[in-house]
This record gives structure tokens, C-alpha cells and sequence, in this order.
């Protein structure tokens, strides 16, 4: 046989050999592998990672025997690369399968303060002339559900400390919406459902840092509408709570200050303030 003939076939041979290996099956990585490969990348910060390592873990061993935890560390891994929805329905899925679990505590408290930074909890820190009052806090309230019921029933945990501190930021922050919500009434003339959001914010925030101005609000509304035993009822309480405080005057009388009246175009009133 030719040399030449010898050196194709040995080249051909190769060839083949070569991508006969290239197409041969990856070895798949065990369970274990695969939960240690995600506590790695957790530890190195790299929580997409991680988070692939999971679901991967979760979805070819579920009955397995790392299957539980790395269920919570998907919770964890989801909630530290921001992705806060997907978050929320690992800690669902979590507290579901896992209801007697000694770690669901740990759930309730990640789902809770996943759906505080999902009304700008996060945002915030980073745009810090981001008005988050007024934005309608329905994810706080959810948020304050979870830290609640996570008290309610693991009382002892060691994360009902910060949940009640997050709790009590939101209630200062529901405060904080109803009186935005009464200062734009304020804005339409419409001092009835103003004072109304105004007297809610005292009855339902009494601790809120905001009660003094919803009480001062309150003053100078049922003065405008004519309510006045309401009005020297409210005025009775400020002064009894706060007599040095924003509504008064140096010496001492009221000062109206969120009232004021402007000369507004027939459009503005036609469409009810929207159109200025």
C-alpha cells in the first residue's frame, strides 16, 4: 500500500475517533454535585448561578435528599439576584411542600421582605429622590402579612425581631400614603373625603411620625367645611399632643396651611383638577 494511502487513512481514522468522543453524552452531574456547585456559587455571590444549580437539583431530584433544602436556597438565591417574583413563588412553593418544616419561618420572612423591596424597599437605595409615598403600597401590605403571620405563629423565631421593625416602617409608610392621598384631595377641593383620609391616618396610624400634620389637616378642613365641633375637637388634641408643633403660630394661635385657594381655568374644573 502506498505511503500516502497509509497517512489518509491514519488521518480519516483520527478524524473519526476525534468526534465519536466530541458526540459522546456529558456525564451528568450527581445530586450532590449539583447542590454543592450551588452552595459554591452562593458563597462566591454568584446567585444566577446558583440559582441554575437549584432548580436543575429540584427538577431532577425532587424526593431527593438535598431536595428540601435546596428548595429554601432557591428562595435565598432568587431573592439575592433580585429577581423578588420569582422569589415570592419559591418561598410559596416552600411553605406549601414544607409546612412543618423547622426552617418555614425563614420562608415567611424572605416572602415578606421580598414583597417590601418590591414597592422600592430596593429602588430606593440606589434613586434616593424616588417619592415612594406616592405610590399605592399594596405589596406592603402583603409584606406586613407575612411578617404578621410569621409572628403569629413562630413567635420565637429569630427573624420576628426585624419583622416587626419592617412591620412598623410600614405602617409609617401606609400613614404616609393616606396623607398623600388626602393632600391631593386637598388639591381638587374635595375637603370631605380629605379630611376623611386625614382622620384614618390619626384613628388607624396613632404612632405614625405623620399624625401631627394629618391632626393640623384635619383642623383646617373641618373649618372649611363648617364641621365645627370636629374641628375644636382635633385642635383640642393637637395642642394637647404636640403645642409647640408645626400648626401653631409663636404665639400660639393656628396656622392654615394646606388650604389654598387659587383662581382655576374652566377646564381645570370641568376635568376635575387634571387638566390645569
Amino acid at each position: 500500500m502506498p505511503q500516502w494511502i497509509k497517512h489518509c487513512l491514519i488521518i480519516v481514522l483520527s478524524a473519526t475517533i476525534l468526534a465519536a468522543c466530541s458526540s459522546a453524552p456529558k456525564k451528568e452531574s450527581s445530586e450532590k454535585e449539583l447542590y454543592e456547585a450551588a452552595k459554591k456559587s452562593i458563597k462566591l455571590r454568584n446567585f444566577q448561578q446558583a440559582t441554575l444549580a437549584l432548580e436543575e437539583l429540584e427538577s431532577r431530584f425532587p424526593f431527593g435528599k438535598y431536595a428540601e433544602q435546596a428548595q429554601l436556597d432557591l428562595v435565598y438565591a432568587r431573592y439575592s439576584a433580585l429577581d423578588l417574583d420569582g422569589a415570592i413563588l419559591a418561598a410559596d412553593r416552600f411553605i406549601r411542600l414544607h409546612p412543618q418544616s423547622p426552617n418555614v419561618d425563614y420562608a415567611y420572612y424572605l416572602r415578606g421582605v421580598a414583597n417590601y423591596n418590591l414597592d422600592g424597599g430596593i429602588a430606593t437605595q440606589f434613586f434616593t429622590d424616588v417619592d415612594i409615598t406616592s405610590r399605592d403600597p399594596g405589596n406592603m401590605r402583603t409584606a406586613f402579612q407575612d411578617f404578621a403571620q410569621l409572628i403569629n405563629q413562630y413567635p420565637e423565631s429569630q427573624y420576628a425581631a426585624d419583622a416587626r421593625k419592617r412591620m412598623l416602617m410600614i405602617r409609617n409608610r401606609l400613614a404616609a400614603y393616606e396623607l398623600h392621598a388626602a393632600r391631593y384631595y386637598i388639591r381638587r377641593e374635595a375637603y370631605t373625603a380629605a379630611a376623611n383620609r386625614a382622620a384614618y391616618v390619626v384613628e388607624s396610624f396613632p404612632s405614625s411620625p405623620v399624625v401631627e400634620e394629618a391632626l393640623a389637616m384635619m383642623v383646617e378642613l373641618y373649618d372649611e367645611t363648617g364641621l365645627l365641633k370636629l374641628k375644636e375637637d382635633a385642635l383640642t388634641v393637637l395642642k394637647a399632643n404636640y403645642p409647640e408643633g408645626i400648626a401653631f403660630n409663636d404665639d400660639g394661635s393656628f396656622k392654615k396651611q394646606f388650604i389654598q385657594k387659587e383662581s382655576r381655568s374652566l377646564l381645570s374644573v370641568i376635568s376635575f383638577g387634571f387638566l390645569e
